[in-house]
């Protein structure tokens, strides 16, 4: 399934992310040489409707050399453009297919041919003696651009604080590219706001140029007051027997129009998320890093509003229900800022 090249396609830069499919037939790993050797490893398209990382790359690409500039790449790049299929019809990912950024080694979902092209990718990427690894993602709800990270280790707390204060540091979902590639290297995911944002393609663009001009990782302790870091303590998700929608009246879950705000603000007990028809006793499903129910812990169901029981603070929420479907309505998370101040090395 994996196309493997050692040089840019003509005409590849020129497409949109709906057009590689055609023109190159599926996933695609690039290598392109640079004046240091070990590369750095860049994914697109994990979700077929998140263009941002190709957008960024392909225009940054055209001021070296290896894209007909006058630059020479300063260290060299690894290409992964992902689900090709996907991104033609701008879906996340296509009916039958698994989630492309579920299915790195460390899945916990049953072994599919995707597996096992991803697996082939991180034994390239670990032959070559991989520098660092960022996993270029868009955002379908209202979310500030934010780092996330799969350790807390200063090289790779360094590395996402040049994209954003705000960082986030989660074991689960399993599966994805940067809890993968951490064992190899320095490794983070970039969420960069909306499609189409002209912001969030400059703002990736100028992380990936910078991380290709850099010569080391540091190892020193990143200052508490250069970082806000969260925890993603639990995925909240639909159950598919839940009827939902937004701003409505007449399903299981009727969730709030605007429900995209409470994304990075601090929710205060007792905030309702929106209507529950009656009978119906608790509308989400709600796992923590240990994979346990823990809805009890977070929501109730009061005179038929979906309320909060503790302090919460979501991310990602959207009002896109075929992503809800596909992936989960939210993740909850915690202040984690005073484990800055911790010398050990927090693994999933």
């Amino acid at each position: 399934m994996l196309n493997e090249l050692f040089e840019i396609p003509e005409g590849l830069l020129d497409l949109r992310a709906e057009q590689l499919h055609d023109f190159l037939g599926g996933p695609t790993l690039i290598h392109l040489p640079g004046r240091r050797q070990a590369p750095l490893f860049a994914s697109v398209l994990m979700h077929g409707n998140e263009d941002v990382g190709w957008e960024a790359v392909r225009h940054m690409l055209r001021r070296y050399e290896v894209a007909g500039g006058d630059q020479e790449l300063p260290r060299a790049l690894s290409l992964f453009i992902g689900n090709t299929a996907a991104a033609a019809v701008k879906m996340r990912r296509l009916a039958g297919q698994p989630d492309y950024n579920r299915v790195w080694p460390g899945s916990e979902l049953p072994f599919t041919a995707e597996h096992a092209m991803m697996e082939r990718v991180v034994d390239t990427m670990a032959q070559k003696g991989v520098f660092a690894s960022v996993d270029l993602h868009n955002n379908t709800g209202l979310n500030p651009h934010y780092a996330c990270v799969n350790v807390i280790r200063n090289e790779s707390l360094h590395l996402a604080a040049m994209f954003s204060r705000i960082v986030v540091y989660f074991t689960r979902p399993k599966g994805v590219q940067s809890m993968a590639m951490t064992e190899l290297c320095p490794a983070v995911t970039l969420e960069c706001g909306k499609v189409g944002q002209a912001r969030g393609v400059e703002h990736a663009a100028e992380f990936v140029d910078a991380c290709l001009h850099l010569d080391h990782h540091p190892t020193h302790p990143v200052a508490s007051h250069d970082l806000d870091l969260f925890h993603t303590v639990a995925i909240v998700k639909i159950p598919p027997e839940i009827s939902f929608g937004f701003g409505c009246s007449n399903r299981d879950l009727c969730l709030l129009g605007d429900l995209e705000r409470f994304n990075f603000r601090e929710l205060p007990a007792g905030t309702s998320f929106g209507s529950v028809k009656p009978g119906v006793e608790m509308p989400l499903d709600v796992r923590n890093e240990l994979d346990h129910d823990v809805a009890a812990r977070y929501f109730t169901v009061e005179k038929g509003e979906l309320v909060t029981r503790t302090p919460v603070m979501p991310s990602m929420l959207t009002q896109n229900e075929t992503v809800i479907r596909q992936d989960c309505l939210c993740y909850l998370m915690e202040r984690y800022d005073a484990h800055l101040q911790d010398d050990r090395e927090i693994r999933p």
